[in-house]
C-alpha cells in the first residue's frame, strides 16, 4: 500500500480520510497548564453532568433487576473485560506516550489494532462454552459471544482515539465520553423496564464500545497500512509491555470476582458487584477525565522531572478533594443508603461496601503513577508490579471468601496498599520528590474529611428520630458536605485560594 505520507491530503490509502501526517505542535509551560486545566475541566463538566443521568438510572435498574441478572453479567463481564485489554494490545499507549511515529507506521498500528481485535473476538467466542461451564451458568455463553463484538468495534478505534488524545483535543474526547455514559444507561434503563432482565446490562455494556467508536471516526479517521515488524518494532516492544502489566492488573482486578462468583455463588457475587459500583463509581469517573489528560500531558514532559512533580502533586491534591469526601461519605451511610435507597433485598451489599469505599481511597492515590512511570520509560517496572500482584492478590481474596464478599473486599484493604509501596518509592526517587512533600498536598483532604467523618458518626450516635428514613439520610449527607466545605474555609483557605488561582490562571 502507498505510504500514508505520500498519499494526497485527506486521503488515506484505504480511501478514509486521514489527518495524521501532521500532530499540533507540544504546547508549552503556562500553555500546557492551560491544556491540562481546561482538559480536565471540559471532561469534568460533562462527566458529572452524565453521572447525575446515570445514577439516577442505576438506582431504577437495580430496583427491577434481582441480583442474579448482575451475577451472570458480572461473571462475563469480568471475563470479557480481561479479554479487552489484549484486543488494545497497548497500542494506544504507544500511539500517545512515542513521541517520533510517522503516519505511516501509525497506519501499520491501526491495521494491527483491528486485527488483534478479530483474534480477540474469537478467542472470547471459542472459549463462552467453557466459561459457561465453570461458572455452571447455562446462560453465560451466548451472553459472552454478544459482548465479544466489541473487541472488533474496539479494534477500529484505538488509534484513532489515541490520536485525539496524543493531540490534546480533550475538549471532543469530553463530549464522545459523555454520549458514551448517557445512551449506555438509556439503553441499560429502556430494556430493563420493557422486561429483558440481564439482556438490558449485556446491550447497555455493548453499547459503551459502539457509541465512542462511531463518534472517534466521524472526527478522526487513520489509515491501514500491512505492518512491518522493522518499522514498528519499537512501538511493538513498548506496547508488549503495557499489554502484559494490563493483563496482569486485569487478572488481579477482576480476581475479586472470580472469586466470588465461584466459592460464593450468583448472588452474593451480584451484591459484591454492586457494592464495587457504588464505592468505585467517584473514583471511576474522576479517574476516567484524569486519564483522559494526563498521559498525554506526562508524555509531553516526560524528561522534566521538575514539571512532573509539580503535576504529580497538584493533581493528586486536586483529586484528593474531590475524591477522598465521596468515598469517606459512602462508607459512613452505607448502612442507611443501601436500605432506603436500593432496597432490603441488597442489605448483603453493605459492609463490602464499606470496605471498598476505604479501597477507593487508597487506589486514588495509586492512580496516577501508572501513567506517569509508562511515559518515562519505567513500564518494565509497572508489569513486574502487575505480575506480583497477580500472583499475591488472588490467593488472598480466596483466603478472604472463607469470611464472605466482606473477607474479600478486606484483602484489597489490607494486602493491595502493601503492593503499591514499590511503585511509590520508584515515582519518588524518578521526579526526585518527598513523602512528605506528598502528604502535605493529601493534608488539606484529609483533615477536613476527618472533621466530617467525626460531625456524621457523632449524628448517628444521638440516634435523632426522624419519622421518614431518607431525610434522615439525607440530613447526614448535607451535615458531612458543609463540615467539610466549611473546614477548607476555615483551615485551608490558602490552598483553596492557591488552587483557584491555578484554574483561573490557566483557564
Amino acid at each position: 500500500m502507498r505510504n500514508t505520507s505520500e498519499a494526497s491530503p485527506g486521503t488515506s490509502s484505504l480511501g478514509l480520510s486521514d489527518t495524521s501526517s501532521e500532530l499540533p505542535r507540544t504546547p508549552a509551560g503556562g500553555d500546557l497548564d492551560k491544556v491540562l486545566v481546561r482538559g480536565v475541566a471540559w471532561t469534568a463538566a460533562i462527566k458529572w453532568l452524565s453521572q447525575v443521568f446515570t445514577w439516577g438510572t442505576t438506582v431504577v435498574v437495580a430496583r427491577v433487576l434481582i441480583p442474579a441478572d448482575y451475577g451472570l453479567v458480572g461473571m462475563a463481564a469480568l471475563y470479557i473485560n480481561l479479554l479487552t485489554l489484549f484486543s488494545e494490545f497497548g497500542i494506544g499507549n504507544a500511539v500517545v506516550t512515542l513521541q517520533d511515529l510517522t503516519g505511516e507506521q501509525l497506519s501499520q498500528l491501526n491495521f494491527l489494532s483491528l486485527f488483534v481485535g478479530l483474534i480477540g473476538f474469537l478467542l472470547s467466542a471459542s472459549g463462552a462454552l467453557l466459561l459457561g461451564k465453570f461458572f455452571r451458568a447455562p446462560n453465560l455463553p451466548l451472553v459472552v459471544v454478544v459482548l465479544s463484538f466489541g473487541f472488533v468495534i474496539s479494534g477500529l478505534r484505538t488509534v484513532p482515539y489515541s490520536l485525539l488524545q496524543k493531540e490534546l483535543r480533550f475538549k471532543l474526547l469530553a463530549f464522545i465520553e459523555g454520549l458514551q455514559a448517557i445512551i449506555q444507561a438509556l439503553i441499560t434503563l429502556i430494556l430493563a423496564l420493557l422486561g429483558f432482565g440481564y439482556w438490558a446490562l449485556v446491550l447497555g455494556i455493548l453499547s459503551f464500545s459502539v457509541t465512542p467508536t462511531c463518534l472517534t471516526l466521524f472526527w478522526r479517521r487513520q489509515s491501514f497500512a500491512i505492518p512491518k515488524l522493522s518499522s514498528i518494532r519499537k512501538a511493538v516492544h513498548y506496547s508488549r509491555r503495557i499489554l502484559i502489566g494490563r493483563l496482569c492488573w486485569a487478572s488481579y482486578d477482576n480476581s475479586d470476582f472470580i472469586v466470588a462468583g465461584k466459592v460464593l455463588g450468583e448472588a452474593p457475587l451480584g451484591a459484591y458487584t454492586l457494592a464495587w459500583t457504588l464505592a468505585q463509581t467517584p473514583l471511576e469517573k474522576l479517574t476516567t477525565l484524569i486519564n483522559r489528560v494526563t498521559p498525554s500531558v506526562f508524555a509531553k514532559i516526560q524528561s522534566d522531572s521538575a514539571a512532573l512533580r509539580r503535576y504529580l502533586l497538584n493533581i493528586s491534591g486536586f483529586m484528593a478533594l474531590v475524591v477522598f469526601p465521596a468515598v469517606i461519605g459512602v462508607a459512613l451511610v452505607a448502612d442507611e443508603f443501601v436500605p432506603v435507597i436500593l432496597g432490603p433485598k441488597w442489605n448483603g451489599a453493605i459492609l463490602p461496601l464499606e470496605l471498598l469505599a476505604f479501597h477507593a481511597l487508597i487506589r486514588s492515590n495509586v492512580i496516577l503513577l501508572t501513567p506517569l512511570l509508562n511515559a518515562i520509560g519505567e513500564e518494565r517496572s509497572v508489569m513486574w508490579n502487575s505480575i506480583i500482584a497477580m500472583i499475591v492478590l488472588p490467593i488472598t481474596f480466596y483466603v478472604g471468601s472463607h469470611w464472605g464478599t466482606a473477607g474479600i473486599a478486606l484483602g484489597w484493604v489490607t494486602v493491595y496498599p502493601l503492593l503499591q509501596f514499590p511503585l511509590f518509592f520508584l515515582t519518588f526517587r524518578r521526579v526526585n520528590l518527598t513523602a512528605s512533600e506528598y502528604l502535605g498536598a493529601l493534608w488539606p483532604a484529609l483533615s477536613s474529611c476527618a472533621l466530617m467523618a467525626f460531625a456524621i458518626l457523632a449524628l448517628k450516635s444521638w440516634h435523632i428520630e426522624i419519622r421518614y428514613p431518607y431525610l434522615h439520610l439525607g440530613f447526614e449527607i448535607i451535615i458531612g458536605i458543609a463540615v467539610y466545605g466549611a473546614s477548607l474555609i476555615l483551615f485551608h483557605s490558602k490552598h483553596l485560594s492557591g488552587t483557584l488561582q491555578f484554574v483561573r490562571t490557566s483557564g
